[in-house]
């Protein structure tokens, strides 16, 4: 496959990114991800800022391929987490929310590729104006938080409104998905859910076998978590904070958020302030308040513990058409060739 924007931009092989979720994309997945030639992001906003050091260094031993951190723009440390990357040489910094311009600047002031993820037109002009090299587009098919506008229909009114490479994201998992995205005027694709479900992947084998052993009807779009739509496997705890009244869901929240301050090192007030960060404008409930703010704990006890039973299973509605494992380099590799396949096959037809 020749190169696109997104390859020249950030030095990687082809144009697919391994986004950064949170206790999934640590050293191994996003260095195997990088040997393979795509962009593999690791997820900081569940290491503390020593932690995020060592991993970055952990991936540099890994490999010598350009890889990029995921940041939280809204975290109260957010300038020292950039200011780490700009010491140890990270190529990309990407973030699940649009960066201050300030950010942005210090940034490329460093010679550092800045790429936010949006979910609208309008977040994407914003941060294309205040600087950033490259934009991330994810539709509602896409795991996590998540919109409410189809990749389809998001993706080509965003490469209609900026000058700068997209890259789409939100229900890709082959190279049929990469050709199609191609063809919309993207620079390449971005997957989450599909690089969580490889062989490279540290998430435990009894969650990836929950993952594989989903149909598309069993991945759904929740508010009970945060507040905030998040789109995630049905489980026993989704169903449970469904159901559960408000006074039993803000002692859920206190037990889980205590989990996580004990685990992260923060202090109650940092820990409802950044749960106050997630509220975006939103009504929401302080048991949400706090749920929203130890949702990397209810992350963890999946992706981690393996507690299929307790913990939150961020997916994209990709899970439900994925059947195997393979490793980061065959993944990529088939990707790549059927991607090639598809458009040579396209312009034979003309």
């Amino acid at each position: 496959m020749r190169g696109t924007a997104l390859t020249r931009l950030t030095g990687v092989r082809h144009p697919v990114v391994q986004t950064g979720m949170g206790w999934v994309a640590g050293p191994r997945l996003v260095s195997a991800s990088a040997n393979a030639g795509a962009l593999g992001i690791l997820a900081s906003a569940t290491m503390t800022p020593d932690r995020l050091r060592e991993a970055v260094r952990e991936v540099r031993a890994r490999t010598d391929a350009p890889f990029g951190v995921n940041l939280r723009a809204d975290a109260a440390d957010a300038g020292d987490r950039v200011r780490i990357l700009i010491e140890e040489g990270v190529r990309v910094a990407s973030f699940a929310l649009a960066p201050s311009r300030e950010l942005i600047g210090e940034l490329k002031a460093a010679g550092v590729v800045v790429m936010p993820t949006v979910g609208a037109r309008r977040h994407a002009e914003k941060v294309a104006a205040w600087g950033a090299d490259a934009v991330l587009v994810q539709g509602a098919e896409g795991g996590g938080h998540t919109g409410e506008v189809a990749t389809t229909v998001l993706l080509p009114q965003v490469v209609d409104a900026v000058r700068i490479p997209v890259v789409a994201a939100g229900g890709f998992f082959d190279g049929r998905g990469l050709a199609a995205a191609l063809a919309y005027g993207a620079a390449g694709v971005a997957m989450g859910t599909r690089f969580l479900l490889t062989s490279d992947s540290t998430v435990p084998d009894a969650v990836k076998a929950r993952y594989l052993a989903a149909t598309v009807r069993d991945v759904t779009v929740t508010r009970a978590v945060d507040g905030l739509p998040h789109r995630m496997l049905r489980t026993e705890l989704v169903a449970a904070l469904e159901d559960t009244g408000r006074a039993r869901a803000l002692v859920r929240a206190v037990r889980a958020a205590a989990g996580f301050r004990r685990l992260s090192g923060l202090t109650w007030p940092r820990l409802v302030r950044d749960g106050l960060a997630l509220r975006h404008g939103k009504e929401l409930s302080w048991s949400q308040v706090l749920l929203a703010a130890n949702t990397p704990m209810l992350l963890k006890s999946a992706m981690v513990d393996g507690r299929t039973d307790l913990g939150v299973m961020a997916s994209g509605q990709v899970a439900g058409v994925i059947d195997d494992l393979p490793s980061c380099a065959e993944l990529v590799e088939r990707i790549v060739k059927e991607a090639d396949e598809t458009l040579a096959r396209l312009t034979a037809v003309r």
